[in-house]
């Protein structure tokens, strides 16, 4: 198990994100009355795809012999309604590496079927308020 947190800066809607020693920006933007410092939720979101996705072919790449040299992971979606949901993510890869083509391209296909957030969000995870503490 592991856990995440944020904590706004100071009365401001900017955050502070962290798990463990890493840590990241998470704002609304300007135009949504923040301060635009940083990702907001949407970003966050389709950014977790674009990372598990890198992440993960570096990973079955030195599983299989295969050095990359250049991963470039590109994640597209939106949000409609009221409230928002997102319209699904697309995502495409571009890889260079020490391996053929064909080689390559089972690699881009074995992570798109292992990616853990990829497979995540496609199964449904369940999302619940545990407890909330208002003063």
């Amino acid at each position: 198990m592991f856990r995440v947190e944020t904590r706004t800066l100071d009365g401001q809607t900017t955050a502070v994100g962290g798990a463990g020693p890493h840590s990241v920006i998470v704002d609304r933007p300007i135009e949504a009355g923040g301060g635009g410092r940083g990702f907001n939720g949407g970003q966050l979101l389709h950014l977790a795809v674009a990372g598990c996705v890198s992440n993960d072919l570096f990973r079955e790449a030195a599983r299989s012999g295969i050095t990359l040299s250049r991963v470039v992971v590109i994640v597209d979606g939106d949000f409609e309604g009221d409230p928002p949901v997102s319209t699904g993510i697309t995502y495409q890869v571009d890889v260079e590496g020490d391996a053929s083509t064909e080689d390559l391209d089972a690699l881009v296909r074995h992570v798109d079927e292992i990616a853990e957030i990829p497979n995540s969000l496609r199964r449904g995870t369940a999302v619940k308020l545990r407890s909330a503490k208002v003063h």
